[in-house]
């Protein structure tokens, strides 16, 4: 018996496999045997290049109907399916491509002038490219191989796919994922919230991190259910096919935008039966405010790059506004304090837990791996929280500085190396501010000479940072604050900013 993930899903949507699978506006729908047919071909392409199981496949691609086929060739396939921010500069992606030193690199055309010299420069032997539009080499190559290859026995504990994801200090760590990983989560996560045959999805998510890829596609496909496969999120776009879905799964700021229209309401609402939001907290104001105009509580659940998603609010029963919810079945959860003591109900500590759906380690970073985890193999998540006594659990901070704009997580060590490399520029701390689109938005603190500039400081942020780690705004300061031991207090930052983006001309 083999354990590779896409064996379960195809079982699974076998008694619909020649149903509607990703419906495109605009483009068109393709059948589950239409991406299944094509991943089939794409896998042969790569294995006939040479691309062996275990091996690192990296993808920036768009989202498509053929980028979905790309994935599940990987899984088929047992490549390790590692996929890139597209918001990523090539000077990023060369941290990445040397990180994990991948068999092949596949690309967006688009971006070939820039990406391919990346892989040459790495020694990638492989690459492709892949268009939203079925262009490239690898769709053209695709387009003429017979997929016949049969799914790629694996044991539980193969990666299938390497995330990467980082702290407030050091390079960004790939998380490794493995079939048993994902397989867990897809079933609790298809049980929880009762998916079934008949639903529908609106998809709005990028696929490149786990709420667009694992969260949403795979408990769709363990249903057999039919997905509206929009390229990104557009208020207008999703109000408009919402009458046609029974499921969304949002971020806190698209949640926000859809308020932000005045008429929109429980019409839109109507046929919804799920609304999940996760990838950042969920405002309070925003949960009551969603309720009150559409009737309807949004589940807010809470998960990681690490370990999936691990606890939701129930889906039928009471949802509390600023909490999570409960731990997902097997998974273990516990509040600690600073000496790893597990503290009572209702006091506030580190969150840490334990399951199938954790994550095995960090890719050749073993110290960074023992870092992460307890002696007894709990995964200390860095998040500040408390658990009721029922087992319920409310997140109340983040044990780092890492700023989470827009559902993405933004890693200040990373942006600050870039602003203390310009000339004139003597330090740097950026940190995140309430911003009411957003949920935190970007701002750097800069000591700096006279003829630094934000217009400056912008060009070198938008030439070496996707745009959703550029700084909304800078402020210049004489000093930074620090404690007696000269570290820099980004407490004070917050507390005396923290209004900055209500007075801000948005």
């Amino acid at each position: 018996m083999t354990h590779n993930i896409y064996e379960l899903f195809r079982s699974s949507f076998a008694s619909a496999f020649y149903d509607p699978f990703l419906t495109v506006p605009g483009e068109g729908t393709y059948s589950y045997a239409d991406v299944d047919h094509r991943s089939a071909a794409m896998a042969t392409v790569l294995l006939g290049n040479g691309v062996k199981p275990g091996d690192r496949v990296v993808c920036q691609v768009e989202k498509s109907p053929d980028a979905v086929a790309l994935y599940f060739a990987c899984l088929r396939s047992g490549f390790v399916y590692v996929p890139l921010n597209t918001a990523y500069t090539a000077e990023e992606v060369g941290y990445f491509i040397g990180d994990a030193e991948p068999a092949a690199f596949i690309f967006c055309p688009s971006k070939s002038a820039k990406l391919h010299p990346v892989g040459d420069l790495s020694g990638v032997p492989i690459m492709h490219t892949l268009g939203p539009d079925g262009s490239g080499t690898l769709a053209a190559e695709a387009s003429q191989a017979v997929g016949n290859d049969p799914i790629t026995q694996c044991r539980p504990d193969d990666v299938a796919a390497m995330l990467y994801t980082s702290g407030t200090t050091g390079r960004s760590k790939g998380a490794m994922i493995t079939h048993e990983n994902l397989a867990v989560n897809a079933r609790a996560l298809h049980a929880i919230w009762r998916f079934r045959a008949g639903d529908i999805v609106l998809h709005a998510l990028p696929i490149f991190h786990v709420h667009g890829l694992f969260v949403a596609l795979h408990t769709a496909m363990l249903a057999g259910a039919e997905v509206i496969f929009l390229p990104q999120f557009d208020a207008a776009a999703v109000r408009h096919f919402l009458p046609h879905a029974t499921v969304f799964m949002g971020v806190p700021t698209h949640y926000s935008r859809l308020l932000a229209d005045p008429d929109f309401g429980a019409e839109d609402a109507s046929r919804i039966r799920l609304f999940t939001a996760g990838s950042a907290p969920l405002p309070e104001t925003v949960f009551r405010e969603f309720r009150l105009r559409t009737g309807h509580s949004i589940c807010e659940r809470y998960g990681m790059t690490e370990c999936g998603i691990l606890t939701s609010n129930p889906p039928e029963g009471k949802r509390i506004a600023g909490t999570v919810g409960y731990p997902l079945p097997a998974v273990e959860a516990r509040i600690v304090d600073d000496h790893g003591t597990q503290l009572p109900p209702n006091t506030v500590g580190t969150l840490e837990v334990r399951g199938p759906n954790v994550f095995p380690g960090y890719w050749r970073k073993p110290d960074k791996t023992d870092e992460a985890f307890t002696p007894d193999r709990f995964f200390r998540t860095g998040d500040i929280g408390l658990m009721a006594s029922d087992g319920r659990i409310s997140l109340v901070g983040r044990a780092s500085d890492m700023i989470i704009s827009g559902g993405y997580n933004v890693y200040p060590k990373e942006i600050e190396l870039v602003l203390d490399e310009v000339p004139g520029v003597v330090e740097s701390a950026v940190v995140g501010l309430p911003h009411p689109d957003f949920g935190e938005g970007v701002v750097a603190f800069l000591v700096a000479e006279p003829e630094v500039t934000e217009h400056y400081l912008a060009e070198i942020c938008a030439s070496r940072l996707a745009n959703y780690k550029r700084p909304k705004a800078f402020i210049f300061v004489s000093d930074l604050p620090r404690n007696a031991m000269g570290k820099v207090q980004k407490a004070a930052l917050r507390k005396e900013h923290g209004q900055a983006f209500t007075i801000m001309d948005l």
